[in-house]
């Protein structure tokens, strides 16, 4: 009797196309969420930035505000 140990060459390249075909359908959509998140996060900076410098402004004081309840109302 033959016993075989392993696969053959054929369940391989099954196997190896099938992962394949998997990452060519996710990586673009990895690309596109985080192409989409970019532009949210960037807006909240630059918001956190326009109100730091107005409590500069406003309070003649070097340095950052301590906590976001000093920029004003309704910040986190």
């Amino acid at each position: 009797m033959n016993k075989n140990k392993g696969f053959s060459l054929i369940e391989l390249l099954i196997v190896v196309a099938i992962i394949l075909i998997i990452a060519a359908i996710a990586i673009p959509n990895l690309f596109a969420i985080k192409r989409c998140g970019q532009p949210s996060c960037d807006s909240a900076t630059l918001a956190h930035q326009q109100l730091e410098v107005g409590y500069l402004s406003e309070f003649n004081q070097m340095g950052y505000a301590d906590t976001f309840a000093k920029l004003g109302p309704g910040v986190l």
